[in-house]
């Protein structure tokens, strides 16, 4: 085996874990699988022979390129958690799965239970916000690999992560039920919705609930806040309901709506300790779900 397949096959080793990274960066599948192949594309032309840690020396690579494309983005998503902010929402691209499976690749994927709720707040961040949060916090890589990404001391890039850290920590709703537990609240859900059971729907939710929907372009793209406003968006979408089944949303339950093998929308809910929905984050932007992954659904 010569040295180009030899990286070849110890790059597939890290594809995952280089995935995973790319994925917290990003809040995309697609553009997560094209800064993968661009890492694959600048070590394939690098010198690695010298290279102690390949995969800590990937994740660099990867890395910058994230980071590249998240300042490419032009202006950065504000996440419209201002009850007065109901004109915009985004909700980062979706890990779909099975309700009583998971994938060995989306546990790779969703190590350390990075939800939806989380995700979102992760938009908010800026992109050297973000980089140092995710390498340090979330993988581990210590702040002076970190500082040479984003061309600062490793003092300033860890009171980049620390920023970024107390952000997360104020606005990320963290679940806390396990998947049995959580399973029950949207079962309950869906039968709500389908029966057309405002009060029972009213009953699920928090008082202070916050509904991000994002549908694009489309006019019903919106945030909302408090029970009753957001039992009303739940009710109205209650013709949907028979599209609507359970699967798992970034690893826990939640409600897909599909038909003819596309995916509608997808609802990913946030569920508190005492059993009440905190936060519902729903895809419905046509031109996202249509790129969903739901072969799962094939028996």
């Amino acid at each position: 085996m010569d040295d180009a397949e030899d990286l070849a096959r110890r790059f597939e080793e890290h594809r995952g874990h280089l995935r995973a990274v790319a994925y917290r960066m990003l809040g995309s599948l697609s553009e997560a699988e094209d800064a993968v192949q661009e890492s694959w594309l600048r070590a394939d032309r690098a010198d690695s022979e010298d290279v102690a840690n390949l995969g800590g020396w990937l994740t660099t690579i990867v890395a910058r390129i994230c980071l590249n494309m998240l300042r490419a983005r032009g202006t950065r998503r504000e996440a419209a958690l201002d009850v007065q902010e109901y004109a915009y929402a985004h909700v980062p691209d979706p890990v779909l799965g099975p309700v009583d499976t998971v994938d060995p690749e989306q546990e790779v994927l969703l190590a350390d239970s990075v939800g939806l709720a989380l995700m979102v707040v992760l938009e908010t961040l800026s992109p050297a916000e973000r980089l140092a949060f995710v390498l340090h916090d979330m993988f581990a890589l210590p702040f002076e690999e970190i500082a040479p990404i984003v061309d600062r001391t490793p003092a300033a890039t860890r009171q980049l992560a620390s920023r970024a850290r107390r952000r997360v920590q104020g606005r990320a709703p963290s679940p806390t039920v396990d998947r049995a537990r959580q399973r029950e609240v949207v079962d309950a859900f869906i039968s709500a919705a389908r029966g057309g059971d405002f009060e029972a729907l009213l009953a699920l939710l928090d008082p202070d609930v916050v509904l991000r929907a994002d549908a694009g372009s489309l006019p019903t793209t919106k945030l909302v806040r408090g029970a009753r406003v957001v039992a009303e968006q739940a009710y109205s979408f209650r013709k949907f309901a028979a599209l609507n089944q359970l699967v798992l949303v970034n690893g826990m339950p939640g409600i897909l709506a599909a038909s003819k093998g596309r995916a509608v929308s997808v609802l990913a809910f946030t569920v508190g300790e005492h059993g009440k929905i905190t936060e519902l984050n729903i895809l419905a932007d046509p031109t996202r779900t249509q790129t969903l992954d739901i072969t799962f659904l094939t028996p």
